[in-house]
């Protein structure tokens, strides 16, 4: 028959995994294309024996009580299906009609209309199993990427060599024409689009899009479509079981790939490997975390880092070692990915991912470690490193900057219960020693910019206020009344200024207590020369003095030096430094600026830092590196490189402090809260869920860019 060669038959029956293997290394060595149809009705046969049809006995729990089979894959079987498959495209795609050596759009939207055309009109939502050519021979039903999977089969039937697989980490569509410049929507993404198959994925389509992976999903080669239907066999045989024979299957024909070089550039192939190894390492390989970080490595080498889930597959295999604060980076990492686009409710698979590391694995996570003792004593543990908290922040900040400005909301009030219960969970000291910065590694402009505006209105109304007086003072002389200089002079004019505005009936009488109030005044007050002769001679010292220095308390109790710092040049070296050490001690107490003076007051900074008042005597004994805002590098890309966080020592050491530089407006808005000793719960649940720190966009839906109803799809293991 055509297209099932005789050297393809001699491998048939398959009794075993090895059969199996030895026919797809034939298919990958032979120098012809594999034969995609072939490859995936076999490998349909076999999953749909070991799980779909396997009975299992309501009492086992677990697979290993399973009795270990394998099916027997007879020729005629597979020759069957393959033919139905063949005839029903060539039967269906009339080529005289599409001319050219290249596929056309118009050809593309034919033959994906022949699948579609052949599915059933059941509702099998959620369903399993369904992504190879066995399902749709046998049932007429495809997911998402069964359907696209298929028309690049029924490509290669009809003879075309140009229309290729596109896969991002939830969505398959097909690229074709010379140079595979066409793009083309051939299946569907939620329910009720079917209107979209045929139409190019535009660039505004992919902007900010996770669904096309900003315009860098993985293009596949013949041999990487073989990889795609490896990848995706589904070992489930029940919600908590899984097939060890199939998992077996999977895992040498990914080896086989693998040896051969067709993973290089499919991260969720290398991940899925990665975890095969975990559950039944094969000798003389690579371990588990080698294969999560070549696949990282490779979305970073061949998509730019746009790639999400190579960091959380890393991040739940450390989670399972109880390596939490590698844990804790890699999903850092996975947010500071996510955070380069728009969340819609396209997403929902990625959604629910990072819902459960927010919300189930990160809370559990830190039970497990509170509770432990040894970690308590030993100050070695996640919560007493501020590494894993800056790790920690840089995982919400990146869900925050995903949800801004995007068209539907990721935060609601879940997901601030459960940060608030693991950021408590951290040491004080960690929160305290972990050094947040805004954006471009700035400090608080918001609070610097609110200091300008209070300074300026302050000045403002000041100036009014002297407008204003010097206006009464100009009526009042304008009135008769006696013209007085200096302050005293100042004082007489409020008060006379006072007394007429309440006199206004008796005339001469009143005129004269004005002037007999006005000569007591000047009785009690005194001339110039009077005031000098009466002042105590060091007070205009002291006076003159407290613009430089700050009185010493103990001066005003009685004994000690008026000042704490000595500014007279007779005093000793020694003397001269204590008294700057304690000059920097209270300074650090004091705001820069108020009003363009210093004031005696306590910072924002040193407020929230002290738990008591003799925390802010004991503030200058700590280690300087532990506080020290010393030029450092940041965290944060916003261009999506790498993101590294400073060393950190333990809290027995002294070293730099951990550097953290926040993008997202809502967790910028919860810097100070962050590094404080204590927490502010109801202003964090405040602001993660404050929908007006979002600025949505709504648009309009169009059909080159939204999806107007979404089906809910468990995603491809």
């Amino acid at each position: 028959m055509a297209g099932f060669r005789d050297r393809e038959k001699q491998f048939f029956p398959l009794q075993n995994v090895q059969d199996v293997v030895k026919l797809f290394r034939d298919q990958l060595t032979c120098g012809e294309e594999p034969n995609l149809s072939l490859l995936s009705i076999v490998l349909g046969v076999i999953e749909n024996i070991l799980t779909v049809n396997r009975a299992v006995p309501t009492e086992v729990d677990n697979s290993a009580n399973l009795e270990p089979i394998f099916p027997v894959v007879e020729l005629h079987t597979i020759e069957a299906l393959y033919s139905k498959f063949e005839t029903h495209i060539k039967r269906s795609v009339d080529l005289t009609k599409f001319p050219g050596p290249h596929a056309t759009r118009q050809l593309v939207k034919h033959v994906s209309d022949v699948i579609w055309g052949s599915l059933t009109r059941s509702f099998y939502k959620d369903k399993a199993h369904l992504q190879s050519l066995y399902s749709f021979l046998t049932g007429n039903k495809l997911d998402c990427f069964g359907v696209a999977f298929g028309v690049v089969a029924a490509f290669q039937i009809l003879g075309y060599k140009d229309v290729h697989l596109a896969l991002s980490e939830d969505h398959a569509w097909v690229v074709f024409g010379e140079n595979l410049a066409e793009t083309a929507e051939v299946t569907w993404h939620g329910k009720g689009n079917e209107d979209k198959r045929g139409q190019p994925i535009t660039s505004g389509t992919t902007d900010k899009s996770w669904l096309y992976l900003n315009g860098y999903p993985v293009i596949c080669t013949r041999e990487m479509e073989v990889s795609s239907i490896v990848s995706g066999i589904n070992l489930a045989i029940t919600a908590t079981m899984d097939s060890v024979e199939l998992g077996s299957l999977q895992q040498e024909l990914l080896w086989l790939l693998y040896d051969m070089g067709h993973l290089k550039k499919y991260p969720m192939a290398l991940g899925n490997l990665g975890d095969l190894e975990e559950i039944t390492p094969s000798e003389n390989r690579k371990k588990p975390i080698e294969l999560f970080q070549e696949a990282i490595s490779s979305g970073q080498e061949y998509y730019n880092n746009q790639h999400v889930y190579p960091y959380t597959y890393l991040g739940g295999f450390l989670y399972r070692k109880q390596d939490y604060n590698g844990a804790l980076q890699a999903w850092a990492d996975a947010a500071s990915v996510i955070k380069k686009y728009n969340y819609n409710r396209e997403d929902e698979e990625i959604y629910k991912e990072f819902l459960e590391i927010a919300n189930d694995l990160i809370p559990s996570m830190m039970k497990h470690v509170a509770g432990e003792n040894a970690a308590r004593i030993h100050h070695t543990s996640l919560l007493y490193n501020p590494e894993s908290y800056a790790n920690f922040l840089r995982f919400y900040d990146g869900i925050c900057e995903w949800e801004e400005d995007s068209p539907t909301p990721v935060l609601h009030i879940t997901w601030a219960k459960q940060l608030v219960f693991s950021i408590s969970k951290f040491d004080t000291s960690v929160r305290v020693g972990v050094d947040l910065k805004g954006e471009n590694g700035e400090g608080d402009e918001s609070d610097e910019s609110e200091d300008e505006e209070n300074s300026s209105s302050e000045t403002k109304d000041k100036n009014q206020n002297v407008k204003e007086e010097s206006s009464r003072n100009k009526m009042d002389t304008d009135e008769g009344l006696p013209s007085v200089k200096g302050k005293v002079g100042r004082q007489k004019k409020r008060s006379v200024s006072t007394i007429s505005k309440t006199s206004t009936v008796n005339g001469n009488t009143e005129e004269e207590k004005i002037k007999s109030a006005i000569e007591e005044l000047e009785s009690k007050v005194g001339g110039e020369e009077n005031e000098k002769e009466d002042i105590n001679p060091n007070i205009p010292d002291l006076a003159k003095a407290c613009s430089e220095s700050i009185l010493n308390p103990e001066f005003l109790l009685g004994g000690g030096e008026p000042f704490t710092t000595t500014t007279t040049a007779t005093c000793t070296s020694v003397t001269t430094s204590q008294s700057e050490a304690s000059r920097g001690d209270l300074d650090d107490f004091l705001s820069s600026k108020s009003n363009g003076s210093p004031f005696m007051g306590m910072t924002v900074d040193s407020m929230l830092k002290a738990e008591s008042p003799s925390d802010m005597v004991m503030f200058r004994k700590r280690p300087p590196s532990t506080f020290s805002h010393t030029p450092s590098p940041l965290i944060g890309n916003r261009e999506g490189q790498s993101e590294t966080i400073i060393p950190s020592p333990t809290p027995h050491e002294q070293g730099p402090p951990v550097i953290l530089c926040l993008r997202s407006q809502k967790m910028k808005g919860l810097k100070k809260i962050f590094s404080s000793s204590k927490l502010n719960a109801s202003a964090i649940k405040l602001q993660l869920t404050a929908q007006s720190q979002v600025h949505f966009k709504h648009s309009k839906r169009s059909t080159d860019s939204d999806f107007s109803t979404h089906r809910k799809r468990s995603r491809r293991e």
